[in-house]
C-alpha cells in the first residue's frame, strides 16, 4: 500500500442532479413481484455533490443541508456503488468521498441513485476504470431502478424496471418549481400501497415546441404512484394545489414515488419568482429554476 506521501491530492467533483418524472405509468407487474415501468424522466439544475480524492483506503463522509440523514457506511448508496465498481473492475477501493446534501431524502426526486450514479463517474475518471456500455448498466441496475438513468443525467424515456432507458423526445427550454412538504416516503411502502388497474405505455411526439405544449401533452398521463403516496402523505395534496395555484404553472405532478412534486413553467425565471411567491410552511424544501433539457 503507498503511502500518504505518495498519494496524488487532486480532488474531482461530480454534480448529481434531480430526477423528475415528467410522468410515470406503472404497465404491468413482473412474476418476481417488480412493477414495469414507463416514464419521461428529466433533471434539473439543482442537487447534491460528491468529491473525491485518492486515499489509503475508502472513506466516506456527508454534509450539506440534508446530510444528517444520510447513513455514513455500507447502508449508503455511494459506499455500495464504490465497492461493486472495485469488485468489478479489480481496482484496490482507495478514495476519500464527500456528498454534499442538498436534495432531501426518500423523495422521489431520485437523490440517492443520483448520488450513486456521481459515485460512478467520479471513480471512474479518479481510479482509470474502464468498462463496456453493458457491464456499466448492469452496475448501475444492481444499485437501484433510478442509478441506470441517472448515470447520464440527460433526459430518457424508461422502461421495464428502470433498466431500458431510451432516448426521449426533445424537450423544450422551460422552468421547474420542485417543493417537498419535509416528509420522507419510502419507495417501496408507495408501491405495496398501489392498487387497481394497470396503465397503458404512453404514446409521445418526437418533441414539443414549447413549454405550454409539452405540459399539453402530459396533462393527458400521469402518475400511478400518486394516489397511494397522497394516501401514506396526505400533505402532498396541498402541495399540489399549492403548485396548481401558481401564476404560470402549467402542469403540476409528482414526482417518482412522492413526496416531492414539481410546477412545470415557461422559463426558469417564471418558476423560480414562483417559489418565492409560494410561502411555503416551515418545514417544507422547495427549488425554482431550470430543467435540463439536454
Amino acid at each position: 500500500m503507498p503511502g500518504n506521501d505518495s498519494i496524488r491530492m487532486h480532488t474531482l467533483t461530480e454534480f448529481a442532479p434531480a430526477k423528475v418524472n415528467l410522468f410515470l405509468h406503472i404497465t404491468g407487474r413482473r412474476a418476481d413481484g417488480y412493477h414495469v415501468l414507463d416514464s419521461l424522466v428529466a433533471f434539473a439544475e439543482c442537487g447534491d455533490y460528491l468529491a473525491g480524492s485518492d486515499a489509503c483506503e475508502l472513506s466516506l463522509a456527508v454534509d450539506g443541508p440534508f446530510g444528517a440523514n444520510l447513513p455514513q457506511h455500507a447502508d449508503n448508496l455511494v459506499w455500495r456503488a464504490a465497492r461493486d465498481l472495485a469488485v468489478t473492475t479489480g481496482i484496490e477501493p482507495r478514495a476519500k468521498l464527500t456528498i454534499t446534501k442538498h436534495l432531501p431524502v426518500a423523495s422521489g426526486i431520485g437523490g440517492g441513485s443520483a448520488d450513486a450514479a456521481a459515485a460512478l463517474r467520479l471513480l471512474a475518471r479518479l481510479w482509470g476504470a474502464s468498462l463496456d456500455a453493458a457491464s456499466w448498466r448492469a452496475l448501475a441496475m444492481r444499485l437501484g431502478a433510478d442509478v441506470p438513468v441517472c448515470l447520464s443525467s440527460l433526459p430518457a424515456r424508461v422502461g421495464g424496471v428502470g433498466e431500458v432507458v431510451a432516448s426521449a423526445p426533445l424537450l423544450p427550454a422551460c422552468g421547474v418549481l420542485l417543493v417537498n412538504p419535509g416528509i420522507a416516503v419510502e419507495t417501496a411502502q408507495v408501491f405495496r400501497a398501489r392498487s387497481g388497474a394497470f396503465s397503458s405505455r404512453a404514446v409521445l411526439p418526437s418533441g414539443w415546441p414549447d413549454a405550454a405544449a409539452m405540459a399539453q401533452d402530459l396533462a393527458m398521463l400521469g402518475n400511478d404512484l400518486e394516489t397511494p403516496a397522497r394516501t401514506l402523505c396526505p400533505p402532498i395534496a396541498e402541495v399540489l394545489a399549492r403548485l396548481a395555484a401558481q401564476p404560470g404553472c402549467l402542469l403540476a405532478r409528482m414526482s417518482g414515488s412522492g413526496a416531492t412534486c414539481f410546477g412545470l413553467f415557461a422559463d426558469p425565471e417564471a418558476a423560480a419568482r414562483a417559489g418565492r411567491e409560494l410561502q411555503a410552511p416551515p418545514g417544507w424544501w422547495q427549488w425554482g429554476g431550470a430543467l435540463r433539457v439536454r
